[in-house]
């Protein structure tokens, strides 16, 4: 209810300043011989403001890649054009032109370093992305990480031989038996020396 309250006070300012004759109708006999008042001196001003205003470095603008200077910073890239925003969305990430987009892909620094070459016709929001400290917070105990939706990760050599194939033995060993074996999922597939474990269908 107070959200209601709070726009239809501002709608009723922003009225008030656009149009002050139809607000207050004694003005309006008053204008004609008085001189300009200060009230329509800021109107005027603030008027002017919002002509002169570039499109390119308000904050929050989307709009082509092509359409961007270099240097700006950006945010929610697209890959494909009108996929929807895919790169940069995490919490105080942003990214940067690097070249004026002038032909078909234009070069864009992630915030990784890493620099991608993206379709000229993808769209991206100006700015950064906030809560930038996000990645700085601290979890104060176990149960705060429970509420996110984290379960424990317990190894593989604390577990039983029936629940992973690190688990059992004496001591902390990997391998089963004399000949060593290497780290293993707890499915048995390897985990090292590039070992291939997606379908055959899709390396094809």
């Amino acid at each position: 209810m107070a959200l209601v309250r709070a726009r239809a006070a501002s709608s009723t300012l922003w009225k008030r300043l656009l149009f002050p004759s139809v607000a207050n109708p004694s003005h309006r006999n008053l204008s004609s011989v008085a001189k300009e008042s200060p009230h329509d001196a800021f109107r005027e001003s603030m008027m002017n403001q919002m002509f002169s205003l570039d499109i390119n470095s308000q904050i929050g603008s989307c709009m082509p890649l092509a359409a961007m200077r270099i240097g700006t910073i950006i945010h929610n890239i697209e890959i494909n054009p009108g996929q929807g925003g895919k790169l940069v969305r995490a919490a105080g990430t942003s990214a940067k032109l690097l070249k004026e987009p002038t032909s078909r892909y234009v070069l864009v620094r992630m915030p990784s370093g890493v620099q991608k070459l993206i379709d000229t016709r993808c769209r991206a929001t100006i700015g950064t992305v906030s809560n930038p400290g996000h990645g700085a917070k601290k979890l104060r105990k176990a149960g705060q990480s429970r509420w996110l939706g984290r379960r424990p990760v317990v190894r593989g050599v604390a577990m039983n031989p029936v629940d992973h194939p690190h688990g059992g033995g004496e001591g902390r060993s990997k391998s089963g038996g004399s000949h060593g074996r290497g780290s293993l999922t707890p499915w048995g597939k390897p985990t090292k020396c590039g070992y291939k474990t997606g379908p055959l269908k899709r390396r094809k």
